[in-house]
């Protein structure tokens, strides 16, 4: 990614953070556009552009609540509200813990300063590096992939190894307009590697395992 493109989604991730900490979190009606497989995104809710929609922040409890990892690793913490509701499902458990990765120094201190005062603390750890620097001890149960959208194929290659076969991939911001998730998924599945389900959300979520899992 070059560096123009970099600075200008940072600056929109900053931005959208100025507004979180100005107004507080807002629930609203889901704005991203129209797709094929989402014709209606309006009847969604979202806090922000960049959080994931309140509907999908309700799946992801649940599937925590489901599956019952020992392990979720989280790419991309940015304002920390998906980790909130990931560990929330933990606490849920009585067990497991959350490994949450974000890049950006400023935006690191904001999530950590909500996490720290939210009821589950104890169950997240939260690391300020890039996600293709972080090392991970132990076997991912569940692994969700939320950072810059052009590295997202990679966290998958990186971590993959580590994934448990019978764990979930998850892969946020997946719509078919979007595109580079999306696609990156179905690359991975062409490859043998995952197989995908593409849940039509209004912006996408990929619902995966490692194919060996099939099995």
């Amino acid at each position: 990614m070059g560096l123009r493109r970099l600075f200008k989604k940072e600056k929109q991730e900053r931005r959208i953070l100025r507004q979180i900490v100005r107004t507080g979190d807002n629930l609203q009606p889901e704005y991203h556009r129209a797709t094929p497989e989402c014709p209606h995104p309006e009847r969604w809710s979202m806090f922000d552009s960049m959080t994931a929609e309140m509907e999908v922040l309700e799946f992801l409890r649940t599937l925590v609540t489901t599956i019952k990892p020992e392990l979720i690793v989280e790419t991309g913490t940015f304002s920390g509200v998906s980790t909130i509701w990931l560990a929330e499902g933990l606490k849920a458990n009585g067990r497991g813990r959350i490994v949450s990765c974000e890049f950006d120094p400023l935006i690191y201190a904001n999530a950590k300063e909500r996490i720290e005062k939210s009821a589950v603390a104890e169950w997240i750890e939260l690391r300020n590096q890039s996600s293709m620097d972080m090392k991970i001890e132990g076997t991912i149960d569940l692994f969700f992939s939320d950072s810059d959208l052009p590295i997202r194929e990679q966290e998958v290659r990186r971590y993959l190894p580590q994934i448990n076969p019978f764990g979930i991939i998850l892969m946020h911001d997946a719509s078919s307009h979007l595109k580079t998730v999306r696609e990156a998924a179905l690359k991975l599945e062409r490859e043998g590697l995952i197989s995908v389900l593409l849940l039509p959300t209004p912006r996408g979520l990929v619902v995966a395992q490692k194919r060996e899992g099939r099995k």
